[in-house]
Parts: C-alpha cells; sequence; structure tokens
C-alpha cells in the first residue's frame, strides 16, 4: 500500500486533536496492553509514561511485524526460480569439477604454450647477438634503451600471466529489499509521543513517520538549543513574571521571530499572567499552544483541510523563489515525495535564465524517477517551456506538474513580469487545472526572506511558503515571522539535504520538536 504524505492525516481512522486531552490509555486498547483496568482522570498523569512507552513498543512491533511480512512476501516470490537443495548440490559439485578440470588444462596448456613459446624467443635472441657482433655497433639513445626494456618486461609478464576468471557479482534480495535501520531508542519514543498525543494508533504508524520526525528533531537541534536552554533558564526560577516575559522577548527577537511575531506572543503571555501565575512546564506548555495557534491561522483562510494535489485532475505547482533558497532542489523533493505517495508527476525546466539550471533539473529528475519536459536552447523562453510541459502533462494524464521558474530578486522587474506572464500561460493553457504558487525561502536569511516574499506574492500570487535549510540555522523563528507578517501558510519545510527530507508542515510536530527539550 502506497504511503500518501499529502494526506498523511487521513491515513488513521482516528481523529487527531481532539483526542489530545483524553486519557492516554483510552488511545491504545488495541496496542497491545495487559493492563487489568481503566486508569480514571486522577491517575492518568501516575500512569502517562507507562501508556508512552506501552504506544511505543507496540508501534515499534507493529512496524517489525510489517518489515519481516514484506521480506518473506519478497523471498517468496523469488523461491520458484529457486532450485531444490539436492539439485543445487548436484549441480555446484558438477561446476566445482569442471572447473577444476578447465584449471588443470588451462595450467598444461598455459606450461606448453611457454615452452614453445620460449624457444623461438631463444632462438630470436641468438640471431640478434650474432647481427650484433657481425654489424658495426650504432650509438642507441637512452629513451630507445629504455622503450625496449619496457617492451621486453611487457613480454614477459604477458607470458607469465595465468588467467583468473572475474568473480561472479551476487545480488541478495535483502538488498532490494532495503529498509531504514530502526532502533527503539529516545528518538523513536520522542516521536511516538508526538502521533500518540495526535491520536494516531499504534497500528497505524509507519516507519517512515517515525523517520522523519526523528530527521526534523535533529534539524531543528541547533534552533531548539538557543531557544528552549534559556528559555527553561527564565522560567526556571519560578513563576512567569514581567521581569522573566521581558527576557522571553529578547530571546524571541534574537531567533528571528520578528517584531510583530514577537510582539503578539509577548502580549498573550501577559495576558495570562494577569489571570494566573504559571509555573515552568506551564509556561512551556502554553507558549507552545501560542505558537501553534499562529502557525494555523492562515490555513483558516483556505477551505481544504490539507494542501495535496488532487487525484484524476491536473495538479500545476508554480515553485519560485532567488537563488540559493533551495528552489530546484526542493522541486526535486516534491517529486520524490509525490511519486511515493502515489501521484503521476512531472517537471517543466523553465528556469532558462540560470546557468546549468536544467542540467540540475534534469539530474533531480532521474533520481525522483520524474520526467523532465525542457528546451535544449539556451535562454529561451520560459513561458514556451511551460506551454510544452502543460501540453505533455495533458497528454500524459499527469496529476502533478511541477514548473522551476527563473530564480529571481524582488528588484528584478523584467524577472518578475516574466513570472506573471508564466501564470498568464497556465491561466489560458490549462483553465480547470488547479494551480498553486509556492515560495521557497531559505531559513538562514532570517528577515531577509520577508521582502522577498512581499513582492513575490503580488507577482505570483503566492498559496504558501516552503521553508529550507532549518537544519543548518539557529534561527528557524523566521517560520514565524512569515507567518504573522504576510498571513501565508507554510506547506512544506526541510531539514536535510538528503531527497528525504523534505515533508508536509505540521504545526503541532513542528512546534514540538522546536519546544521540546
Amino acid at each position: 500500500m502506497v504511503f500518501n504524505w499529502f494526506r498523511r492525516q487521513n491515513n488513521d481512522s482516528s481523529s487527531s486533536k481532539e483526542k489530545q486531552g483524553e486519557d492516554a490509555s483510552a488511545k491504545e486498547p488495541q496496542a497491545e496492553q495487559a493492563a487489568t483496568s481503566t486508569p480514571t482522570t486522577e491517575k492518568a498523569q501516575d500512569v502517562a509514561a507507562s501508556d508512552l512507552l506501552a504506544f511505543a513498543k507496540a508501534a515499534y512491533k507493529n512496524i517489525q511485524d510489517k518489515q519481516q511480512s514484506q521480506t518473506v512476501e519478497v523471498s517468496s516470490s523469488v523461491a520458484p526460480s529457486e532450485t531444490p537443495p539436492d539439485i543445487a548440490e548436484a549441480q555446484d559439485i558438477g561446476e566445482v569439477s569442471t572447473a577444476e578440470e578447465s584449471v588443470v588444462e588451462s595450467a598444461t596448456t598455459l606450461s606448453e604454450a611457454q615452452q614453445t613459446s620460449s624457444e623461438p624467443v631463444a632462438e630470436e635472441a641468438a640471431d640478434r647477438q650474432l647481427e650484433e657482433v657481425n654489424e658495426p655497433t650504432s650509438p642507441v639513445s637512452f629513451l630507445e634503451r629504455a622503450a625496449a626494456e619496457r617492451l621486453s618486461k611487457q613480454e614477459r609478464l604477458i607470458a607469465s600471466a595465468i588467467a583468473v576468471p572475474e568473480p561472479e557479482i551476487v545480488h541478495s534480495v535483502e538488498s532490494a529489499t532495503e529498509t531504514p535501520e530502526m532502533s527503539f531508542d529516545e528518538g523513536f519514543l520522542w516521536s511516538a509521543e508526538v502521533l500518540a498525543a495526535q491520536g494516531r494508533r499504534a497500528e497505524d504508524v509507519s516507519l517512515e513517520e517515525i523517520t522523519w520526525l526523528k530527521k526534523l528533531r535533529q534539524g531543528l537541534e541547533k534552533t531548539r538549543r538557543n531557544i528552549t536552554n534559556q528559555l527553561k533558564a527564565i522560567v526556571g526560577q519560578g513563576p512567569l513574571n514581567q521581569a522573566a516575559v521581558s527576557e522571553i522577548e529578547g530571546l524571541l527577537l534574537q531567533a528571528d521571530v520578528g517584531v510583530q511575531a514577537t510582539d503578539y506572543i509577548i502580549n498573550q503571555l501577559q495576558k495570562k499572567l494577569r489571570e494566573e501565575a504559571l509555573p515552568a512546564d506551564a509556561a512551556i506548555a502554553y507558549l507552545k499552544q501560542i505558537i501553534q495557534e499562529m502557525l494555523d491561522a492562515p490555513e483558516k483562510k483556505y477551505p481544504k483541510t490539507a494542501f495535496s494535489p488532487e487525484k484524476e485532475t491536473l495538479n500545476i505547482w508554480l515553485i519560485t523563489g532567488v537563488n540559493g533558497a533551495g528552489k530546484t532542489t526542493t522541486i526535486g523533493k516534491l517529486a520524490h515525495l509525490s511519486q511515493k505517495s502515489g501521484y503521476k508527476c512531472l517537471i517543466g525546466a523553465a528556469d532558462t535564465f540560470r546557468a546549468a539550471a536544467v542540467e540540475q533539473v534534469k539530474v533531480w529528475g532521474e533520481r525522483s524517477s520524474v520526467e523532465v519536459i525542457a528546451n535544449p536552447g539556451k535562454n529561451t523562453d520560459p513561458a514556451a517551456v511551460v506551454f510544452d510541459a502543460i501540453a505533455a502533462a495533458i497528454a500524459r494524464d499527469t496529476e502533478l506538474l511541477l514548473v522551476d521558474t527563473a530564480g529571481r530578486l524582488q528588484n528584478k522587474k523584467n524577472l518578475m513580469d516574466e513570472l506573471s506572464k508564466i501564470r498568464r500561460i497556465i491561466d489560458k493553457k490549462a483553465p480547470n487545472a488547479k494551480v498553486e504558487s509556492l515560495l521557497v525561502l531559505d531559513a538562514t536569511l532570517g528577515q531577509n526572506g520577508l521582502r522577498q516574499a512581499e513582492v513575490f506574492s503580488e507577482a505570483a500570487q503566492l498559496s504558501g511558503v516552503v521553508i529550507t535549510k532549518l537544519d543548518s540555522t539557529a534561527k528557524g523563528g523566521v517560520a514565524l515571522a512569515v507567518v504573522q507578517q504576510l498571513g501565508l501558510p507554510i506547506r512544506f519545510i526541510g531539514a536535510g539535504e538528503g531527497i528525504e527530507d523534505l515533508r508536509p508542515f505540521s504545526s503541532y510536530e513542528f512546534v514540538e520538536a522546536l519546544l521540546s527539550g
């Protein structure tokens, strides 16, 4: 069964956020528990850790069972072609005997050949000596002597060489069905806790989700270290007060959260402080709640609950951004993600201005097994490439067309006009297509990315943002700045350089990876 990453929240049979406040044991009666009775709400906190460990163990065992079943299926499909063991042993004995006979024969023929070849060589050497004695000696240069010695060495090596058959390369079935390594470690427990909090059942947890959550947590480690450690030091001094709020304000500004987003968070904290004094754990939990509500706010303007391509319909995604933000790499990762999720995908290489941009897209197309539509000429019209790509997508019944546009700065008016022209071509050539425009932002740019997003939103009618390189910066707070100041939802995040290191954005998972110690 294909795991649809775009509709991951719909892969499980339970709701996601309505069950966060419920008892942890109520989530997993199917898991594996040998608990004799259901704990009451008063005892829920005491048994939360044991229930989480049980959930993680059940999920781990379920993933192992799936891997074993897949291995058995592959081995059973290969088994009919194998020979019975008795016949195989007989064949091996026969092959060994014939191999030994051939080796003996080759050795005898080689010795005979050496003997027969040595005789004419000796005669030729004697003739040469007689000729040298009879004829007058002529001076021989150093290069000629070196060439003659090198030639004689080659002849001796060829004469004494023994042919050794090349070893046969045997491709095992296990290498074809290789799966990522899975270990029951602290990262697995944290990932299981995040999935359980979203209402996932143990039997619905997949290895791909666990692997991605581990990568996300590792990718945000720099930002988490920069924020969480200092945040714990501030709130650990006692109940949250006005002085602590001022320190939190400076901490958020250092993480490139932005002035507007920081003011909103501080105002919410101060409002809560007027109602009650917050201990350390409650303060961090309330901060998580504020940030998650900020990240989810722009999605309320869109009717779709999940940002995903529609099946059996042409979806066109324009990928925009400046050079160096990871735009072309994001296209390759999106193509790989759509292929894994069961969509028919195509790439249009419309970045005809940057040198080697088309070749780079083709490399990513080969890695993700996705066809690339490109114009062989240089500095061709990007709109013409988009026109050809749409025609090819319609002819191939493609479900997702990813269009790579020219990387441009926000002050290049001609390039921005070209982007508007591409949008007009799409509206004319594919009026019924579902068109989305995504802006790729480099998380390392911080507040400089906001100006890019402002200008791009005017020309490209942006419907979302892809934030990349979160693993290489300690200022991942730019995600909050983009959401708060521009009202653009975050659609995808990249937390690594690998082809698997880009996934759909989840506000809950992002906040937990950012603020959980």
